[in-house]
């Protein structure tokens, strides 16, 4: 994403000296139409202007509303996963050994890993990729086991619980990588709301020179309320970002629960 380019405090920044630009832009062209139009009115200015407000403020309402739903789909994902590694976990009990150990320390290292991934994401979004793909060979070596042991006996209903639980710890692996990494607001939505931004605050620019009144010291916390919301955005569709983190509690204490077990 382009947008990623940009840390969330450079976009606040970036989005505050736009609102004022824009503002300055708008007001310079209206004092321009006013001293050579005289049919320049007030109210088609102020109408136009008011629409185009209207239609930035529901785009970006949309958006994040969009951005906020899916950050609280993030964090239930990590208590579904947290609850679909439990059970594997204990259904490992019913493995023979050594299948029973190997799974048990793929589940432990597994889990260790995506802690790891995501407390260490904000800083270094490269370290993604490798440890998805390292979860991904572990979910394979557990897909194994699952079908060696569930092969020894076909009607074994053990056997078909572990494979199951398998089966739905992938699963939930790739919906947290799908919701958490690829599902973004698009490159274009960023593009259009941009432009409906500057277009909004200049035409407010423009009808404050068209009114004949003076610069309002108010367009300052305009410019500083529409980045504020900007940057909430940003941060809460990020995959990962200090300012507004997935916490990983429910992944820790498994992790600590695994650790007292394996100690039993």
């Amino acid at each position: 994403m382009l947008i990623d380019v940009l840390p969330v405090w450079a976009l606040l920044f970036i989005s505050v000296g736009l609102v004022l630009g824009s503002a300055e832009i708008g007001y310079r062209v209206g004092r321009a139409v006013r001293g050579t139009a005289d049919c320049e009115r007030e109210e088609p200015a102020s109408s136009i202007s008011g629409v185009i407000l209207g239609l930035f403020a529901f785009i970006l309402a949309f958006t994040f509303s969009l951005v906020s739903e899916r950050y609280d789909l993030k964090k239930s994902l990590v208590r579904e996963e947290a609850n679909a590694i439990r059970t594997v976990w204990h259904r490992s009990d019913f493995l023979p050994e050594p299948d029973r150990a190997r799974s048990k320390e793929l589940l432990q290292s597994y889990v260790a890993k995506r802690v790891a991934v995501a407390q260490e994401y904000p800083d270094s979004p490269g370290s993604a990729k490798p440890v998805i793909e390292e979860a991904v060979r572990t979910q394979k070596e557990l897909w194994n086991l699952a079908l060696t042991n569930g092969r020894l006996d076909m009607n074994s209903d053990i056997g078909a619980l572990y494979v199951e639980s398998v089966n739905e710890l992938a699963n939930v692996h790739a919906l947290r990588v799908g919701v958490g990494i690829n599902a973004r607001v698009p490159t274009t939505m960023w593009i259009v709301l941009i432009c409906l931004l500057m277009l909004s605050v200049s035409g407010l620019g423009y009808y404050t020179a068209i009114a004949d009144s003076p610069r309002s010291k108010v367009t300052a916390v305009l410019a500083v309320a529409f980045a504020l919301v900007f940057a909430l955005i940003a941060a809460l569709d990020r995959p990962g970002n200090r300012f507004m983190p997935v916490y990983q509690d429910a992944l820790i204490s498994l992790m600590s629960e695994m650790e007292a077990d394996t100690k039993q």
